[in-house]
Parts: C-alpha cells; structure tokens; sequence
C-alpha cells in the first residue's frame, strides 16, 4: 500500500524547522480540513506566514500548496482498509474473491492518488501530430500494449506494436522524428527493452513510459507516467499493474480524442459503422441481395 501524505509529513516531522512543524502537526489532527481551507486560511489558523507553508510543502518534495491539497483529497478516497490481496492456500471461494477485488481496488486507488501530476498534456500533444503510435510490451505487458493498439488506432493514427525484443530493436532501429513508442512495463528493467528505447529516442522518436519512474526504462523514456502498483512478482499473471497500466491507457485516449475534437469523433463512427455493416447482404440497384 503505498504510503498517505499525512504518513509522509509525520515521517519527516522531526526534520522540520519548528514553524513547519506546526504546520504538519495540525494538518495530521485535521486533514480532512486541510484538503478544504485555501493557503491564507491554514497560515492564519497555525499562525505562520505563507512562504512558510510553501516551504513545508516543498520539504515534503511536492511542487507547492495545491500539490499538497491534491494529495490531501486523494487520500479522502482511500478506502478505511485494504484485505490483504496475496490469497493463501485455505481461503475459501469468498475470501479469495475478496482478496482479488480488493486488490484491484487498491491498484486504482493509488493511480488516482498520482494522477493530477501525470503529463497529460505533454502526451496527448506528442500523439496528435504522431506518424504512428508504437506501443510496446513484453510478456503481460504485451497484452496491455496490444489492447491499447485496438483502441488507439480507431482514432485514424497508425498503431503498430512491438512486443518481443526482436521487434522492439526492428522497430527502434527505423524509428523517425514523429514517431512515438508507448513503452508498457510494471518493473521497466528488461534490457532490451530499455536498449530499444534508448534506440528509438536517439533516432528522434518521443518514447513515453509507463512504468516504475525510478526504472531504467524511465530513465531512458521523454515521457514518463509513474506507474507501480504494488504487485506480487511470485505470482505468474500480474494482476494490480496490468489494471492500473489498462486504466492510464484508457485515459490517454480519451484525452487524445478530445484533443482531436471532430475527427477523433468522426473515425470512432466510422469504425464503428463498419463493424455494424459486417456480415450483412449487399443490395443491387434493383433492391435484390447477393453475396
């Protein structure tokens, strides 16, 4: 589970110079108000200035006052506890499909909890003006990529994939200016993964990630959407990471189809006219079917 700003602010309380400390002392006793009064009002109620809680804001890391309220808010969405996912030996059928959903609950929870400092913009501009969209994966990951690929390419932009390392360095290898790769990996540390992207970036491509943000392929990405749910690498399918990276991708592309307005609209109805003609009989101009 990952851990909730008011945990994070009493971690550090000791670090903190003592006006700070008030200040994350009465955020712990009153958070839920916190998520609510604008900066004058909690500098007022601690009796500190506003620079100082800009300054508590960044020794926590965070970006600044409103960081610190979108955390705050997201933490109110949490639920009061999570079940224990990894499901044992001696769970009955209830447990163990309790244990499944609670873990998938957990997984979304936490993509909420990040997702107002996710870059969006920046990857919604990059795959407008896209020659093509490369999505990329190996192993469950792959599947994840294949996924995206059927959604995306509904939006009149070509979809390729990549999802064994022989076609990920293939691909790489010609990547262009205009190209962008969507790389998809829960712990981002396959070699040749990283390697290709590596590849693709050099080449001129933009390479988003989604992935561990302290991973290679991280590292080695222009875009990068933090993405780690907790997961149990015992298990052979992934289960909380493959939700959590299906549900990012779901929002990209609506996003982007936002961003395309009309014509985004008009290929969805396109695609989706010609799925409902399949199968059906073609009339002659005299009104007679044949095949």
């Amino acid at each position: 589970m990952s851990t909730s700003i008011t945990q994070r602010i009493e971690k550090q309380l000791e670090t903190l110079s003592r006006s700070e400390t008030r200040v994350g002392s009465w955020i712990i006793a009153n958070s839920h108000r916190a998520a609510e009064v604008s900066i004058s009002e909690l500098a007022k109620t601690v009796e500190v200035s506003e620079p100082t809680v800009i300054r508590f804001c960044r020794s926590l890391g965070l970006a600044g006052f409103r960081d610190l309220r979108n955390h705050l808010i997201a933490d109110q969405h949490r639920p009061e506890s999570y079940l224990q996912h990894n499901v044992a030996s001696d769970d009955d059928t209830t447990d163990a499909t309790i244990k499944v959903l609670e873990s998938a609950i957990r997984a979304l929870v936490e993509v909420r909890e990040f997702i107002v400092d996710m870059p969006f913009d920046a990857a919604v501009s990059a795959m407008q003006s896209a020659r093509q969209l490369v999505f990329v994966g190996l192993g469950a990951s792959g599947h994840v990529a294949r996924d995206a690929s059927h959604k995306f390419f509904r939006l009149g932009i070509p979809c390729p994939t990549a999802l064994d390392t022989q076609m990920i360095l293939q691909q790489a290898a010609i990547a262009k200016p205009g190209d962008v790769f969507i790389a998809i990996s829960h712990t981002g540390h396959w070699p040749e993964l990283v390697h290709g992207m590596q590849i693709a970036k050099e080449a001129g491509a933009t390479v988003i990630a989604i992935t561990d943000p302290h991973s290679p392929l991280a590292a080695a990405a222009s875009i990068v959407f933090a993405c780690h749910a907790d997961e149990d690498t015992n298990v052979f399918t992934p289960m909380s990471s493959r939700l959590a990276q299906l549900t990012l991708l779901d929002a990209i592309q609506v996003a982007l189809a936002l961003r395309m307005g009309d014509a985004a609209q008009t290929n969805l109805q396109n695609t989706k006219l010609a799925l409902s003609l399949a199968g059906k009989p073609k009339s002659n101009h005299n009104g007679s079917s044949h095949e």
